[in-house]
């Protein structure tokens, strides 16, 4: 068992990610733990899923979020209330952490839940196991933009999917960094790369945004999870740093190396 890290305060110049496994978590007083930590309400929801597996997995997803952010906001993961808008990403809500703003996303794919957290900036994630299954290239050609599916079928049909989750991880970390998920339209932005590490994102004018607000990751975690991540850009703070950390939420943790694919740095 690793000790547990104490965290600092959150930093305008470092992204944590902090990244937990579901089959990690199947000890049964564990759980019970877990879902002492749950709001009424979240209890409530966790009883709506169908599948056992999926009510486990909302059931560790929240303890993750409210044991982690616990440590950068000192109040009891059980004590934090949380809000969400029109499109339905949370925030923390009633406190101002000395006027200080905690930006935090989620995102899961299969085993793998992350949580990302930094501050002053908005943030968004998404995480995708490129090893789980096929691209569905279908969703590309409906919604993805004309020279994207040009671009995508002129390749092989191995190396089609991989571009797919490269282009979809950063996609969907854009857009739940804007906070306003699908209704952003797939079509009206999207990224280029170059034989380097560089990537490059367009968008069009009806997006009413700026290309120079965002900054853009692309990384690797073990050999099978591709992880997109976007971040406001702030003009009195450097490109930020990224810190990834495995955990098991009231048991361990442990900071971990990651793979930077890309980046727009």
């Amino acid at each position: 068992m690793h000790r547990l890290v104490t965290v600092a305060d959150p930093d305008p110049q470092r992204i944590d990610l902090w990244l937990t496994f579901l089959d990690d978590q199947g000890d049964i007083q564990l759980l019970e733990a877990y879902r002492q930590l749950l709001s009424a309400e979240e209890r409530r929801r966790a009883q709506r899923f169908l599948r056992e597996r999926d009510r486990h997995r909302y059931l560790v997803t929240r303890a993750l979020v409210r044991t982690v952010l616990s440590r950068f906001t000192g109040v009891a993961p059980a004590s934090l209330i949380f809000k969400e808008n029109r499109y339905g990403k949370p925030a923390l809500c009633g406190m101002d952490f000395d006027k200080r703003t905690l930006s935090f996303n989620l995102s899961h794919c299969d085993d793998m839940i992350v949580l990302a957290i930094t501050q002053d900036r908005e943030l968004g994630v998404d995480v995708e196991n490129i090893a789980l299954r096929p691209a569905p290239i279908n969703i590309a050609k409906r919604y993805f933009a004309e020279e994207e599916i040009v671009d995508l079928t002129a390749l092989s049909v191995d190396a089609q999917g991989e571009r797919f989750f490269e282009w979809w991880t950063l996609k969907e970390a854009y857009i739940k960094a804007r906070g306003m998920g699908l209704s952003i339209p797939l079509d009206q932005f999207g990224f280029r790369f170059d034989a380097s590490e560089r990537l490059e994102m367009w968008m069009h004018p009806n997006l009413g945004d700026r290309l120079s607000r965002w900054h853009h990751w692309q990384i690797r975690i073990a050999s099978e999870y591709l992880i997109g991540l976007c971040a406001e850009h702030r003009e009195d703070t450097p490109f930020p740093r990224i810190t990834t950390t495995r955990i098991i939420p009231l048991v361990s943790d442990e900071h971990i190396g990651h793979v930077q694919l890309r980046t727009s740095e």
